[in-house]
């Protein structure tokens, strides 16, 4: 069982109140890091059963986003605590049925791959951008739209910024771009080998960027590789505090990325903020050895520059995943990746830093409170000036979330991930027709 020690060091300050989402949107103590922080020790000590209603309500409502710890001035390990908290009631009373549905599906692959094929073959029919809206099935929807290869919305629909962003819908196939050269311009740099973590739902509705991130670490010199035998990484059920399946899925990945490559790559945030616990979740040599090599692709782009491509025309506003700014602290990396991008207007709004409500199946299972957390965010996008014609940001769920809260709003800001606007960079110019 994961261990309630990290809770230790809080003086219950109140410095993590400003920076939780759920208590700005309720006013509510027990929807505060420091609420639930007596809750769970309350758990811990037997002073209050896991069956206990006010306990779930406010453990349940936690999005797990860790936007407290970097804030917290006695360094509480306020994740390891939930994550503690969470298996111990999952082991007294299991899931709901909601939650165990969901769950049981990512665990098997032979499950979640056709129901994803039927998601693509319902989102190819433009059904999703037709019925996408504010209610509950609309918004679910627009989730599924915000999935498809796309950028910009219909802003300035006769602007530049619109013509650049629909290349993004441009799917002929590239070639290799040319072997990247030292500084001599002689001898070609050394290409680290790197294996593409696949993932469950970046492989079944986001392939699009599994594309994009190949080719952009092709230019900047690394070798990308596929290793078989991959499955779901686990992160939504150790969340939802099943750290058996948690396991299963984590020893299968282990097993298939452990050898054959320099680093792994993840375009995940939620993904990668597991796997590089996995030594940790296992506490295995092999899974501290595997975990050390995980790597997030604007990492890797960041080490080697990045390389700088075409001019693009666009406002783009960067929204920071949860788990790559607070559970991997990763912060300019991405910002990196972003401004080898020339013309490109990069902002970073209020709010840009704060959870938007996915949090892996929270919306999934909390609907109201992940539509209250995201409504700040998508205020602080209608009222930018200049409007952008991009939210980036390097997660599925929160690309997902955040365009189908754009449409319910009825902005039109497109979604998409950074390393596609890199990739649009590096096709225009030339890079894939292996030009230098």
């Amino acid at each position: 069982m994961s261990s309630y020690s990290a809770l230790d060091p809080c003086v219950h300050c109140g410095f993590c109140l400003p920076a939780c989402p759920t208590y700005l949107a309720t006013g509510d103590e027990g929807h505060s890091p420091r609420g639930r922080i007596v809750l769970m020790r309350s758990l811990e000590r037997a002073e209050i059963s896991a069956h206990d209603p006010a306990l779930l309500e406010h453990l349940d409502g936690c999005l797990g986003c860790r936007g407290c710890e970097p804030v917290c001035p006695s360094g509480v390990g306020y994740g390891q605590g939930l994550e503690a908290a969470r298996e111990q009631i999952f082991q007294a009373r299991g899931l709901p049925p909601t939650a165990r549905a969901v769950l049981g599906v990512f665990r098997y692959r032979v499950l979640w791959r056709p129901l994803f094929a039927l998601a693509r073959l319902l989102r190819a029919t433009r059904l999703p951008h037709l019925l996408s809206g504010k209610s509950r099935l609309g918004f679910g929807m627009g989730m599924l739209a915000a999935s498809e290869q796309r950028g910009g919305g219909t802003a300035g629909q006769d602007g530049q910024s619109t013509r650049e962003a629909s290349s993004f819908m441009d799917q002929r196939p590239v070639r290799p771009a040319a072997p990247s050269l030292d500084s001599s311009g002689q001898a070609p740099l050394p290409r680290p080998t790197v294996a593409l973590f696949r993932g469950c739902v970046m492989d079944a509705l986001f392939s699009h960027v599994h594309a994009a991130t190949r080719r952009t670490l092709g230019v900047n010199g690394y070798r990308v590789v596929d290793l078989p035998g991959q499955v779901c990484c686990g992160a939504l059920h150790e969340h939802a505090g099943d750290a058996g399946a948690a396991r299963v899925l984590a020893a299968a990945n282990v097993e298939a990325l452990a050898e054959g490559a320099d680093f792994i790559v993840v375009n995940s945030a939620g993904c990668g903020a597991l796997l590089k616990d996995y030594g940790r979740l296992l506490n295995s040599p092999a899974a501290r050895s595997m975990a050390a090599k995980i790597r997030d692709v604007s990492e890797l782009l960041a080490e080697r520059g990045p390389r700088s491509g075409a001019a693009l025309d666009l406002e783009v506003a960067y929204d920071a995943p949860c788990h790559l700014q607070h559970a991997q602290r990763v912060h300019q990396a991405p910002l990196a990746l972003l401004s080898a991008v020339p013309s490109l207007r990069l902002h970073l709004l209020p709010d840009s830093d704060r959870c938007c409500g996915s949090a892996g199946i929270y919306s999934v299972l909390q609907p109201r409170m992940a539509r209250a957390v995201l409504d700040s965010k998508i205020g602080s996008f209608a009222a930018a000036q200049p409007r952008p014609d991009l939210i980036v940001t390097g997660n599925p769920g929160c690309l997902m979330q955040i365009g189908a809260g754009l449409r319910a709003a009825g902005l039109p800001i497109g979604v998409a991930h950074p390393v596609e606007l890199l990739d649009l960079s590096y096709e225009k110019a030339g890079f894939y027709d292996g030009k230098r």
